[in-house]
C-alpha cells in the first residue's frame, strides 16, 4: 500500500491528512510536497491528521521533525492528531511529542490553534 497524502489550507493552518502507509519509499515525495505547500506564505501552523495511517517507519518522523523546524522558523505550532498505537510509540519513543502538541481529532486540533472547523 503506498502514501496518499492530502493537503487542505484552513485559515493559517496548513491541514495535513495522511492515508496508507508512511515509509522510506514514500518519505522524500511527502516531504517535497509538504515544503511546497509551507511556500504559502499565509500558512502558521500546522495539524496532521494520522487517522488513517496504518503504518509509519522512522523515515516519517525524519519528514515530521523537518516540516516541525520549519513551522517553528515561522513562530507557528504543529500538532499532532487522531494516531494509532504504533504511531504513538513511536512519537513517544523519538521525544517527538516534547515538541508537538496532540489533539484526539482534527476539530480539537484546530480549536487549540485558535480556527473555528
Amino acid at each position: 500500500m503506498s502514501l496518499i497524502s492530502q493537503f487542505e489550507k484552513r485559515e493559517d493552518v496548513l491541514l495535513v491528512r495522511l492515508i496508507g502507509e508512511l515509509d522510506h519509499h514514500e518519505a522524500e515525495k511527502l516531504k517535497e510536497e509538504w515544503k511546497h505547500q509551507l511556500q504559502d506564505t499565509s500558512i502558521k501552523h500546522v495539524v496532521i491528521n494520522l487517522e488513517k495511517l496504518a503504518f509509519m517507519d522512522s523515515s516519517g518522523l525524519g519528514v515530521f521533525l523537518g516540516r516541525y523546524k520549519e513551522v517553528k522558523q515561522l513562530n507557528g505550532e504543529m500538532v499532532v492528531c487522531a494516531y494509532n498505537a504504533s504511531v504513538k510509540r513511536l512519537f513517544e519513543l523519538s521525544g517527538l511529542f516534547k515538541l508537538v502538541r496532540t489533539a484526539n481529532n482534527e476539530d480539537a486540533a484546530l480549536e487549540r490553534l485558535g480556527v473555528a472547523s
